[in-house]
């Protein structure tokens, strides 16, 4: 068979004027251009479960026109898509359709929505993939393709195949993505790719992360690699293992962490020895009021909230960076959130942060939420799940000045002075240690 691999990648705000704001902000262009640039890790784990006598393309959606996207020839097409660009996928799977071109449709939104994604597929997959693809393969073959996929048991990534990165046109990626865990323990209500995907945090083995880091390695000259983890450094003993098994690599890296790797000194030295150049975390609220219930089981962010500034310190003296992440709209936040946040970011030395907007993704604790308190706008507005449009009312204020408010804080934070100010504080600190100059600001980079 000829398999076609597309992934509808690229972020944009829905709402013009922001759209128009944002790209006059340097933090906010350098996260589209980063976002944009990586590659659907699950389309090419995929393709590492097809069998080589298969004839497989990749492809990302933004280097066509809408009016003439890839045509292969293909007898499959795997898409695999954010919930904002989800009806543009939808879009394309009918043009596939159109010409006789079977269609399987995947991920976190179609996980979600199983009834409205399978209108525009001949398959769809509901929850983790990799158990079901080989029999979705052979269906298709004899042209019996079921309706619906879904597997029996949570995937063990220690059986996980090689992503086929050798699919990827090198000059196209700034960065490449590795799993070294899925799923996270934590049970955030905004959250869906733990509860719906992988309610089942796991870790994959050392040694299968080594392999595919040394692959890419073989490919791309010093890749700067993205772990594509919930939460990479949760388990701080798997996680010590995996960074002593990295420092020989030579390799620079950026993940996503919860503030509990702030406590662990042994693990932030080996990870800023493994390469580790900026870890994103979600602190979501500088105060007590937007984080009071945020995560489901034990409150758990509430409880960290008196460790950020402690944690950013011990993070951001070794020498690595910290992406700090709100969110504006959380119930329980007032128009006074948005000062705060600028003051918590100035006082607390973050080299970078990261501003949204509260947003209910289908099949979140928080959209059944809300719709079941009747605040969204409509139920369904995927276009304007990009995390800067509003999609609902909030508590503590109104549409309005949320959406003022965020207006406020990007241009505080993400003005070319605020932002120039706090890399220069970062590596004035690194002054006093002079066996962290290695680090550059080249090699830091945003999300």
């Amino acid at each position: 068979m000829k398999i076609g691999f597309i992934a509808m990648s690229g972020v944009r705000a829905w709402d013009q004027e922001l759209l128009a704001l944002g790209l006059s902000m340097p933090g906010f262009v350098e996260r589209k251009e980063v976002i944009a640039q990586l590659p659907s890790l699950g389309l090419l784990t995929l393709a590492g479960l097809t069998p080589d006598s298969d004839e497989m393309s990749y492809h990302e959606i933004f280097d066509y026109s809408r009016d003439q996207p890839p045509e292969g020839p293909f007898d499959l097409v795997a898409i695999s898509s954010f919930t904002a660009q989800i009806e543009e996928a939808y879009q394309l799977a009918d043009h596939f359709r159109q010409r006789g071109v079977r269609v399987v449709l995947g991920g976190l939104h179609v996980t979600s929505c199983p009834e409205e994604a399978a209108q525009h597929a001949d398959a769809i997959i509901l929850g983790e993939a990799e158990e079901v693809w080989p029999q979705l393969l052979e269906d298709s073959r004899r042209g019996a393709m079921q309706p619906v996929y879904r597997p029996t048991r949570p995937w063990i990534l220690a059986d996980s195949p090689m992503p086929r990165y050798e699919l990827l046109d090198p000059r196209k990626y700034n960065r490449i993505t590795v799993q070294t865990s899925r799923g996270c323990p934590w049970k955030c209500d905004f959250c869906a790719s733990s509860i719906l995907i992988a309610p089942k945090y796991q870790t994959k083995p050392v040694d299968r992360v080594v392999a595919e880091i040394r692959r890419i390695q073989s490919i791309w000259h010093r890749p700067f690699i993205e772990f594509a983890d919930d939460n990479t450094f949760v388990d701080h003993r798997y996680s010590r293992e995996l960074m002593r098994a990295l420092i020989p690599e030579g390799i620079r890296f950026f993940t996503e962490t919860d503030i509990s790797f702030g406590d662990d000194r042994e693990l932030i030295d080996l990870a800023h020895q493994a390469g580790c150049k900026q870890v994103l975390i979600g602190l979501e609220s500088p105060n007590s009021s937007g984080l009071d219930g945020l995560e489901l089981r034990t409150n758990w962010k509430r409880k960290q909230l008196d460790q950020y500034r402690r944690a950013i310190d011990q993070i951001q003296s070794a020498g690595i960076t910290v992406n700090g992440c709100f969110i504006l709209g959380l119930d329980g936040q007032t128009p006074d959130v948005f000062e705060a946040i600028i003051e918590f970011v100035e006082q607390s030395g973050l080299y970078e942060v990261q501003v949204t907007v509260q947003t209910p993704f289908p099949g979140t604790p928080l959209y059944n939420r809300l719709q079941r308190e009747g605040r969204l706008f409509e139920d369904r507005f995927w276009e304007k799940c990009t995390l800067f449009d509003l999609t609902h009312h909030p508590t503590g204020m109104s549409a309005a000045e949320l959406r003022a408010g965020l207006i406020q804080v990007s241009q505080a934070l993400y003005n070319e002075p605020a932002t120039a100010q706090r890399r220069k504080r970062f590596f004035d600190q690194l002054k006093r240690r002079p066996e962290l100059l290695t680090v550059r600001p080249g090699d830091l980079g945003t999300l």
